[in-house]
């Protein structure tokens, strides 16, 4: 990359027009966004992985992902409170691999936070189905533009009601598992038929490659609260919140995919919830459970709307975060950090959105789920390997935060996460096509363009100068 040009065309309002709301979030916020990010994982999505694993396959899935995401959440807290920018994934690479690393690593969160709420959007479609009939385009053009609408309003009223809309979520979702524990049944957990296979059983029908085929919805259970980092600049003290914000949030969605997934299934039957837009309501009026419609139905039902619009809500705001930090820096076009007299980047707002509502009319929820894991992936092994990298290479950084178990957990969960990017390939291969589309374009743009302009004052870029600014004043001192 040719250094010298990064901050061509910067006028001294460039910044000016590119400003966050500082300090809108504390962190019990921030594990209110780190919970919204992802508790659609527990409401639609997950079961897919009972389809192509068995309960047994989806089980081993789930403790797996576990594992990998509580160690790369101790880990990102560390970098996150080391390196406090909007960019998160992407400056954390950015330092540790140089432009390119962090370009990849941007690149990869980017595709996985524009089809996430593509797929939830489908999911809301088939709750409101069974609610009121209705879904559609025209519900997901409703929930997209009313949304991105809020987010324009301003980011710390927009956290404000998605922590409210989460708390909503979460009240459903307790309601569930009250109302099915009762019915719980271990044979519910065993009814899909042995399909044969190397290790075929009740436990695993599929045998044990079901359990590598249900390891990308092992994943949605927690899929994106690796994306708080994004929310830094807008972080009050994020050197102490954020790593607080992280491991609450780790916490609690623990905690509820353990929950949900024996609940569910164990009172309503693998077998009926496996295909199924909306598990809880088909747990709920399954012949194992209640038989028919209910009131507590209805309430699960209404309030859990809550649930995939909190992700909805939650995952919007961190792909225009990621944008703009792109955009700013110079990797995307910069017209895409443009913010408004609130401070909203309302391009980076609308333009990924677009993008979301048409692959949502065109691409089932499950292969969108495919598409955004394989994505997430990518940027979950190069994250890791940057703290790795960091570790080994500026052992003397200043860490607030410092992950417990060192460089150890860091690779335990860069390990896990290449076993996850291996379980894309074999589930969905067209998966892989899309992926290796969307990331020949963004290169092709990188090595023909913008790596040309990135703008050197730009946060994530500072760290850079900053370390060849000490490594030159080092080589002069020796």
């Amino acid at each position: 990359m040719r250094e010298e040009n990064q901050g061509k065309g910067v006028g001294e309002d460039y910044f000016a027009e590119r400003q966050l709301n500082k300090g809108a979030a504390g962190w019990i916020l921030l594990a209110g966004l780190g919970v919204a990010y992802v508790i659609s994982g527990d409401f639609a999505g997950w079961n897919f992985g009972l389809a192509v694993g068995g309960w047994g396959g989806l089980v081993i899935a789930t403790i797996l992902m576990a594992i990998m995401y509580t160690a790369m959440i101790f880990s990102l807290a560390e970098l996150s409170s080391t390196i406090p920018a909007a960019g998160g994934g992407y400056g954390f690479a950015r330092k540790a691999f140089g432009p390119f690393g962090g370009f990849l690593t941007g690149t990869a969160i980017l595709l996985e936070y524009a089809v996430a709420p593509a797929a939830i959007a489908t999911f809301i479609g088939a709750y409101l189905d069974s609610l009121v009939g209705l879904s559609g385009w025209p519900v997901s053009l409703a929930f997209y533009a009313i949304f991105i609408g809020i987010h324009l309003y301003g980011a710390g009223e927009a956290l404000k009601l998605m922590f409210i809309i989460t708390l909503l979520a979460l009240i459903a979702l307790f309601v569930f598992i009250f109302a099915m524990a009762p019915h719980f049944n271990v044979a519910n957990l065993f009814d899909i038929p042995v399909e044969g296979g190397v290790g075929a059983s009740s436990f695993l029908p599929f045998g044990i490659i079901g359990i590598w085929a249900a390891i990308p919805y092992g994943v949605w259970f927690f899929l994106a609260v690796e994306g708080l980092p994004l929310a830094a600049e807008e972080t009050e003290n994020p050197e102490k919140n954020m790593p607080k914000g992280m491991i609450a949030a780790i916490l609690v969605l623990l905690l509820l995919a353990a929950l949900v997934l024996v609940v569910g299934p164990g009172g309503g039957g693998a077998a009926n919830l496996a295909t199924a837009g909306d598990p809880l309501i088909a747990a709920m009026r399954s012949e194992t459970a209640y038989g028919a419609p209910t009131l507590t139905g209805k309430f699960i039902n209404i309030v859990g709307l809550a649930g995939l619009i909190a992700s909805f809500f939650s995952i919007i705001f961190g792909y225009s975060r990621q944008v703009f930090a792109l955009s700013r820096a110079g990797y995307l076009p910069r017209v895409l950090s443009l913010t408004t007299k609130r401070k909203t980047p309302y391009l980076a707002l609308l333009v990924p959105g677009t993008l979301g509502f048409i692959l949502s009319l065109y691409i089932s929820g499950d292969l969108l789920i495919l598409i955004a894991v394989f994505g997430a992936s990518i940027s979950y092994v190069l994250m890791m390997a940057a703290h790795i990298r960091l570790r080994i290479t500026e052992p003397d950084m200043h860490r607030p935060y410092k992950t417990p178990g060192g460089v150890l957990t860091s690779s335990t969960a860069l390990i896990l996460a290449v076993v996850a990017l291996i379980a894309g390939f074999l589930v969905e291969p067209d998966v892989v096509i899309y992926a290796a589309i969307f990331y020949a374009l963004m290169v092709g743009y990188f090595l023909l363009y913008s790596r040309h302009y990135l703008v050197a004052q730009a946060p994530e870029e500072e760290f850079a100068a900053i370390q060849s600014a000490e490594a030159s004043l080092n080589t002069g001192g020796e």
